[in-house]
């Protein structure tokens, strides 16, 4: 057996155990249950994200982490506060910098550290929209969960066998030598049945026009995120984000899509459809007393 084929079964086979136990804590778990879940591989990746740009500063990497899960629980639970979305847009930043300073290093390389310290806790918050559209979307949520999710995985699939079986044409090979133009029509095409099969059988409250137009949206976007990603890793000589995933590399490597399908499929339901559930805590209001 090759080397590819090798790989091949063991996607599948870890395809095989972790989709049905992705379904059963969308569908069956409490709604706190998944976001456990979403926010520990939240936490794994900003492990792997700081770890490529923050090489051997185990406290600037575990700061970072603390700042990502923060940014994580705000959003989670005061998503619905703008005053909290503001807060947490400019204390990040801010927060990177001082970490920055605290342990400044080579400065060659600072530069580089600041930003995705600033960028990369709201960067992985795309996780948490996940969340967000399981608890604020009601009977619906679960649904929107499972189009996002196949947006992504219909998209990987996709992509995986059209680049590997048609593939001819290189996209982009000064950023990923193996990705093929073939390769990114067939993941579009994945997304976009994905949209079909779930609108059609499951999800009938969102017009079949809408899904395949997000799907599109968000599979394009999802594949720009895999090249971007693709460029940090060789920008700093890594081949995987980790190993946590047999056969598929880190966990940063398996969710750069899935962030960009979540914010598009988010974004969406909040323009089209508003906010239809009390966020999960709301913040004390302060009345000023009349003199």
């Amino acid at each position: 057996m090759t080397e590819q084929n090798r790989n091949m079964w063991v996607r599948l086979a870890t395809a095989a155990v972790a989709i049905p136990l992705m379904i059963a804590l969308i569908f069956v778990a409490p709604r706190w249950g998944f976001y456990v879940l979403v926010l520990v591989a939240t936490l794994v990746g900003a492990i792997e994200l700081f770890g490529m740009t923050h090489p051997g500063d185990r406290v600037a990497q575990a700061l970072h982490t603390a700042i990502t899960l923060g940014a994580s629980l705000v959003v989670y639970l005061l998503g619905a506060d703008a005053r909290a979305l503001l807060a947490l847009a400019v204390l990040v930043p801010a927060s990177s910098m001082l970490v920055s300073l605290a342990r400044l290093g080579a400065i060659e390389t600072a530069a580089l550290r600041m930003t995705a310290g600033a960028f990369g806790p709201m960067y992985l918050l795309g996780l948490t929209l996940l969340s967000l559209l399981h608890t604020e979307r009601g009977a619906d949520g679960p649904w929107y969960v499972m189009l996002t999710l196949a947006f992504a995985w219909g998209g990987d699939t996709g992509g995986y066998f059209a680049g590997r079986f048609l593939g001819r044409h290189k996209l982009y090979p000064a950023v990923s030598p193996k990705k093929t133009v073939e390769g990114a029509v067939g993941g579009l095409a994945g997304s976009v049945l994905a949209a079909v099969v779930l609108c059609t059988l499951a999800l009938r409250s969102l017009p079949l026009w809408h899904g395949v137009a997000l799907a599109l949206v968000a599979g394009a976007l999802g594949q720009l995120g895999d090249l971007g990603e693709s460029l940090l890793k060789r920008s700093t000589g890594v081949k995987d984000s980790g190993q946590i995933v047999p056969g598929h590399g880190g966990i940063l490597d398996r969710v750069v899509a899935l962030l960009m399908a979540a914010i598009v499929v988010y974004l969406y339901t909040r323009a089209t459809l508003g906010l239809s559930a009390a966020p999960r805590w709301r913040a004390p209001r302060v009345i000023a007393s009349r003199a």
